[in-house]
Parts: structure tokens; C-alpha cells; sequence
């Protein structure tokens, strides 16, 4: 599904030429759950952009379900995000002076879903993200841990075939972050690929695989069958 082949990324810093990925090959398949952990400044951010189509790296090439997505239009690139592609952040990005029922329905207005099955498909999110007695309720007539819960069922309203995350839990509670996780779980046992940025260890473990990142380099990736000690990728492995 994902196929990163010597990718690199570099910023301008006025006339200084900052690295920020040195030479990442990766690939995630179908159905992982995947956690990359790192400190700030690793390039943790960086690779969860280019994953997203967000930004383009500056070598190497980044294939998505058998598209080099380098070479194929914005036009593609912006329906790829659309239709493949659900982004989940921090800070939630909910529309304040919209309903969590409105929220969720706006990535399918866009996608020219019909107004009755958005209205449908958003009603069965929320129920399945337990906000079923929530659907009216503003922004800020929900706690932090329901407006996460709000902004993945927004994130799985099209059927995505990638879930990316950013430090989904960062801004949430113990409890809260713990229900976050739990449903990531959910998700997963479910069939759905989903990519997590943590800085946080314990959140990690989470996750199936776990790929650390150390001065925008592949230094470790393990999985949960494998032994505790972590093993170097090299772009053999999958």
C-alpha cells in the first residue's frame, strides 16, 4: 500500500539547506497499525505530510496503492486526499459554529455525496464512535476526548484507505487518550490502515509495528511478534 524508496525531504533556511528526511525506505501493507515514534525534530512530521500528500519529498519517490504520487496532477493529488487519505490531528480542526453531525458530513458535501446518505453515513460514524446522543452538539458543548471522537468519524467519512493520525492524543486526558486508543484498536481489528505519530513510548505499543525515527532516518522498526529488541529496516522488508 505504502512504498517510500529513498526518500529524502530538505528545507531552506534562508541560504542554509536543512535536512529534514535522509534517505527513508518503508513500506506498510493493508490493515497495519503502525506507530512512528520519535523525539521533536526527528521528521516525524515531515514523513506524515508526504504520507498525506501533503508536501512532496525532494528525492526518492512515494507510491500509494501503485501511484507514484510525484508524478500525477495536484488535481489527483487533492482527490487522493479526498477519497484515500484521513487525516486526524492534535487540535481536532472541528468547524466551532458547526454540529459534531455537520462535521462529520463535510469531507462527504465535498466528495458529492447525495445529502440523505451523508446524513446517514454521518449519523452511523457518531454512533460508532459512541456520540450517538452528541450529533447536535457544538464544538464547544463537547469535552476534548468527543471532539477526537467527532474529528475520526469525520476522518472515516469517505471510506478511507489510510488512517493518519498526529499525536491523535497529545491534548487529551489520561482516560480520554486511553479511549482514542482503544478504538485505533477497533479500527484495526476491523480491517483499517492507520499510521500514528508519537513522541510517547507507551502510546506506541499500542500499535502493531513501531518505526522510530532519529535525525530523519529509519533507526528501528519492530512488531509485536518479533522479540523486544528492535531490528534496522532496509527496504527488503515489509
Amino acid at each position: 500500500m505504502i512504498d517510500l524508496r529513498a526518500v529524502t525531504k530538505t528545507y531552506q533556511a534562508g541560504h542554509v539547506a536543512v535536512p529534514a528526511l535522509k534517505g527513508i525506505d518503508l513500506r506498510i501493507h493493508h490493515g497495519e497499525f503502525v506507530a512512528i515514534i520519535g523525539q521533536s525534530g526527528s521528521g516525524k512530521t515531515t514523513l506524515l505530510d508526504i504520507l498525506g500528500c501533503l508536501s512532496h519529498p525532494t528525492s526518492g519517490e512515494y507510491w500509494l496503492d501503485g501511484e507514484n504520487t510525484n508524478v500525477i496532477s495536484e488535481s489527483r493529488l487533492t482527490t487522493i486526499r479526498n477519497q484515500k487519505i484521513g487525516f486526524v490531528f492534535q487540535t481536532f480542526h472541528l468547524l466551532p459554529r458547526k454540529t459534531a453531525l455537520d462535521n462529520v458530513q463535510l469531507p462527504l458535501m465535498y466528495a458529492g455525496v447525495p445529502r440523505v446518505s451523508q446524513h446517514r453515513r454521518a449519523q452511523e460514524l457518531l454512533t460508532m464512535v459512541g456520540l450517538q446522543d452528541r450529533l447536535l452538539h457544538y464544538s464547544n458543548q463537547l469535552s476534548g476526548g468527543q471532539q477526537q471522537r467527532v474529528a475520526i468519524a469525520r476522518a472515516l467519512a469517505n471510506h478511507p484507505a489510510l488512517l493518519l493520525a498526529d499525536e491523535p492524543t497529545g491534548n487529551l486526558d489520561t482516560q480520554s487518550g486511553k479511549d482514542i486508543l482503544d478504538m485505533f484498536e477497533t479500527l484495526h481489528r476491523d480491517g483499517q490502515t492507520i499510521v500514528m505519530i508519537t513522541h510517547d513510548p507507551s502510546i506506541a505499543q499500542r500499535a502493531n509495528r513501531r518505526i522510530t525515527l532519529s535525525d530523519g532516518q529509519v533507526v528501528a522498526d519492530e512488531t509485536s511478534d518479533l522479540s523486544a529488541s528492535a531490528r534496522p529496516i532496509s527496504s527488503e522488508q515489509t
